[in-house]
């Protein structure tokens, strides 16, 4: 029941949407009301959309009359919501959730360095734009790949924070995604490559996998060199 009175607004293949859908799957709220909106169509600049999130941007997110836009806070509020339903995403022992935490949050940042080199020209006018600037890019992205490479052979289970699936693990997987929708090697980085066969068949990674995937399986080359 409490799936109708929610509205997800998003967009396909965007990190923070998948955030939102895979939490919304895992917490077993199938059956929200959602839309299907075009980037490309600047559908997220509409007002439906600034109705509910006047940034203008996907995912917006409605449940009842509480609004949650940012998609690592609409994974909080489920989880809090919803305790009891569903899968638990936050561990209960105390080392477990530090590191959920720590994971979910280095998140970002990981996030962030894979859009700086892999929609680069997207970001910058062309007229800002410098072979030395996006080099730099590049190499803060090999750096943060060596670290998430380093973070999964310590850890003391499959997941990111250990022996259990976790909001770390629903934040960072559309990143781990994108790495090798973009051309990622495995074998340069097989930690990484083990984690994303572990978790790529999960039910709620493929219920939401982007539809635009889908239908164009062919990924791109831009991590190939990597």
């Amino acid at each position: 029941m409490a799936a109708k009175s929610m509205t997800l607004l998003w967009g396909s293949g965007s990190c923070p949407c998948w955030r939102a859908m895979i939490a919304l799957e895992e917490k077993n709220l199938q059956g929200y009301n959602h839309k299907l909106l075009s980037f490309d169509k600047m559908e997220h600049k509409s007002q439906q959309v600034l109705d509910i999130n006047p940034r203008g941007q996907l995912p917006s997110f409605k449940h009842g009359d509480n609004i949650v836009n940012d998609s690592y806070a609409i994974c909080f509020y489920l989880e809090s919501q919803f305790q009891n339903q569903g899968n638990r995403l936050i561990p209960d022992a105390a080392e477990e959730r530090a590191l959920m935490y720590q994971r979910m949050f280095e998140g970002q940042s990981f996030y962030e360095k894979l859009n700086n080199v892999i929609y680069y020209d997207l970001f910058v006018p062309e007229e800002e734009r410098h072979a030395s600037a996006l080099s730099r890019n590049k190499e803060a992205l090999k750096a943060e790949l060596g670290l998430w490479e380093a973070h999964l052979q310590k850890s003391p289970g499959s997941f990111l924070a250990g022996s259990s699936f976790s909001l770390a693990d629903v934040v960072v997987f559309p990143t781990m995604a994108y790495l090798f929708r973009f051309g990622l090697s495995e074998g340069r980085y097989p930690k990484l490559g083990e984690y994303y066969a572990l978790l790529k068949d999960r039910p709620s990674i493929k219920a939401s996998w982007p539809p635009h995937w889908l239908e164009n399986p062919k990924g791109h080359e831009a991590l190939k060199d990597f």
